[in-house]
């Protein structure tokens, strides 16, 4: 949502509402901007396993905005301070991977909110025009407006998670259940689907929602969609861009024989 008179990512999400996110992993904005004109409420740009660099963050922001969707973007790990970054180039929601600690919260937080909750500097020019606010608008909102998400993917984070989730600056977490089940089998297999990954799942989420936190999560399948809601998640990942694209290729071929 480009205007200021629309609702913000971060006032559905507070306010309960269900929002599903497109993932974006080629670096391809027209890609980013078609999901969100097919009726995605949000498009996620991935910069950890996607193909997405700064450039093309700056571009698919754009791309995204003129669509009419929602604006969201996963750094790589350990990269806080591209967090300010995307923010300043229009990204209303931030996904930082491997958040293990409270310390590393912080670290996130002071890099996505303005003091005195954070240390973002100043200069969100893009942002603020891409988000129909002016400069003081922007400031005025921000650090209620612009959501930090920390990646919940391993062990230690689970055990820290009540830390994590009560640093001032933290909106919520977000589940990769792929990682999150490679950490808690050891290394063994991916299971993100399994009784053990689903288990820690939904004790992550009733954890955050009793917190008073957004929770997300990222869905391989259509039918996880539902139970993740059940669960209590509301900002849902489901059909990356590549995936959906080599699924369409597949069916026309078979068709054509």
């Amino acid at each position: 949502m480009s205007s200021s008179t629309q609702p913000s990512l971060a006032t559905r999400l507070r306010d309960g509402e269900t929002i599903v996110t497109a993932w974006s992993n080629l670096a391809v904005p027209i890609l980013a901007e078609v999901m969100g004109r097919a009726g995605y409420s949000c498009v996620t740009l991935d910069m950890q396993h996607g193909l997405h660099d700064i450039a093309s963050i700056r571009d698919g922001l754009a791309a995204i905005a003129l669509s009419g969707a929602h604006r969201a973007v996963r750094i790589p790990v350990g990269e806080t301070g591209t967090a300010s970054r995307v923010l300043d180039l229009g990204a209303e929601l931030v996904i930082a991977p491997m958040i293990n600690s409270a310390a590393e919260a912080k670290t996130f937080a002071d890099a996505m909110k303005y003091p005195p909750v954070g240390a973002r500097s100043w200069g969100p020019q893009r942002g603020a025009m891409l988000a129909g606010k002016s400069p003081a608008d922007y400031l005025a909102s921000a650090n209620t407006e612009l959501v930090a998400l920390a990646m919940i993917e391993t062990p230690e984070a689970i055990a820290a998670l009540d830390e994590i989730l009560a640093q001032p600056g933290i909106d919520g977490v977000f589940v990769g259940p792929s990682d999150l089940s490679l950490t808690l089998n050891k290394g063994a297999k991916l299971d993100p689907g399994g009784n053990m990954t689903m288990a820690a799942a939904q004790d992550i989420a009733a954890r955050t929602r009793a917190a008073g936190k957004i929770a997300g999560i990222f869905c391989l399948d259509a039918a996880g969609v539902a139970p993740a809601r059940d669960m209590g998640y509301s900002f849902i990942a489901h059909g990356v861009d590549l995936t959906l694209f080599s699924a369409v290729v597949n069916d026309t071929l078979a068709r054509i024989g």
